[in-house]
């Protein structure tokens, strides 16, 4: 498990790099918010694509080497990425970057195949912190590196740093990372036939219980990623940050993000199971979205993020476990992949909406919606999930 975190955590951070630096970059070319919103869904509209399929192709050929030609996929779009010139190669390099990142559904199908029901959300949550952590450092390292002019921001060296860190993280998987899929597992799915990706990808929407939590787990990612694609913009014009200062901010998210997931969700699911850290994450999301439009000062928007922080990382580690232990061992990666689409698809539509509010109805526009969107979510948890527990209590409604 360690080395997986390890090559997640190395990804995430050469991700985390260029979060705060590509809203300047649109704007550097003169896209509107719309635009830039936008440019930042394009990474999620093809990992939408390539998630479910990476998945199918990490059941029937091994975990291994789906995650080792995503890394080195993803060193060749960063160092695209740093030499861009235009908005059009912006959204080219941005587009096949996205295709690589589908192998994140590859890395939960790896950690739900080597832990058992009983320790599923601690998994999930070391993977969890792993991102938490890549957002500690990298938005921090990428912020530094790009300078805290917006007008006059280095967009290159944070690109090429991104892609270096992708190198060793493949490095590193091509020699200290094994196969998690035991050949007995590949055997039966080579015994089922081919499956078509996106008709599995459906079938997996429509089990009733299954389905239901990747629709929450959909709505969560849908508002958390509206509030990152607009967040630099709207910081810019209400405190005249750049760069820089937004990437701490990240950091700091990722510090709060890192404690709970790598530290807390595995004691937290054994005292009060997931549905219920589930419901009180939809709560704090909610909550935190709401504040920041009313943050007066640098304080007030911390607490406000910490708040919104800790939402997501109560949810979404339990969300990913209650959903892995609805899958057999022969289809794990194929529903990590199918939720993983629908949190990418949320990455895309939640951007554009968010984007078109932002534009069209003033900066505080998404975060209002946000709120009211997550507290209609927090209901539906409650009702249908405060009971939920794992593994004994999913284990008995199978």
């Amino acid at each position: 498990m360690f080395v997986l975190f390890l090559v997640v955590f190395i990804d995430l951070v050469g991700f985390g790099i260029v979060i705060p630096l590509l809203p300047f970059f649109g704007e550097h070319f003169q896209a509107s918010p719309d635009v830039v919103t936008l440019l930042l869904a394009t990474y999620s509209i093809t990992q939408l694509i390539s998630a479910p399929i990476l998945g199918r192709l990490s059941d029937r050929y091994g975990r291994r080497p789906v995650l080792l030609l995503s890394l080195l996929g993803s060193i060749i779009t960063y160092v695209w990425l740093g030499f861009a010139e235009s908005l059009m190669m912006l959204f080219i390099a941005r587009a096949f970057n996205g295709l690589m990142a589908g192998n994140i559904a590859t890395a939960f199908a790896y950690i739900a195949d080597i832990t058992t029901p009983e320790n599923r959300a601690k998994g999930m949550g070391v993977i969890g912190a792993a991102f938490g952590l890549g957002f500690i450092m990298g938005p921090a390292i990428g912020g530094i590196l790009a300078g805290d002019d917006p007008a006059n921001a280095n967009f290159q060296l944070p690109a090429l740093c991104a892609a270096v860190l992708s190198a060793i993280a493949f490095i590193v998987a091509v020699v200290k990372l094994k196969e998690s899929l035991s050949d007995e597992v590949r055997a039966k799915i080579a015994a089922q036939g081919p499956r078509k990706h996106w008709k599995s990808f459906f079938e997996t929407l429509t089990r009733p219980h299954l389905g239901l939590l990747i629709i929450l787990s959909f709505v969560c990612t849908f508002v958390f990623a509206g509030m990152e694609t607009t967040f630099a913009m709207w910081t810019r014009r209400e405190f005249n940050w750049g760069p820089e200062q937004n990437g701490y901010l990240f950091a700091f998210l990722g510090v709060v993000s890192a404690m709970i997931q790598g530290g807390l969700i595995g004691r937290l699911s054994r005292k009060f199971g997931e549905g219920k850290l589930v419901v009180a994450g939809t709560l704090f999301l909610g909550l935190g979205l709401g504040l920041i439009p009313l943050s007066e000062n640098t304080i007030m928007l911390a607490g406000a993020t910490m708040i919104l922080a800790i939402g997501f990382a109560l949810s979404t580690p339990s969300l990913n476990s209650l959903i892995s232990l609805e899958a057999d061992e022969t289809e794990r990666g194929g529903v990590m992949g199918a939720s993983r689409s629908a949190a990418t698809l949320a990455r895309v539509l939640g951007p554009i909406l968010a984007g078109v509010l932002f534009a069209q109805l003033g900066r505080d526009a998404p975060y209002f919606a946000g709120m009211v969107i997550m507290l209609g979510v927090t209901v539906v948890a409650f009702v249908k999930l405060s009971s939920k527990r794992a593994p004994k209590a999913v284990e008995a409604t199978d």
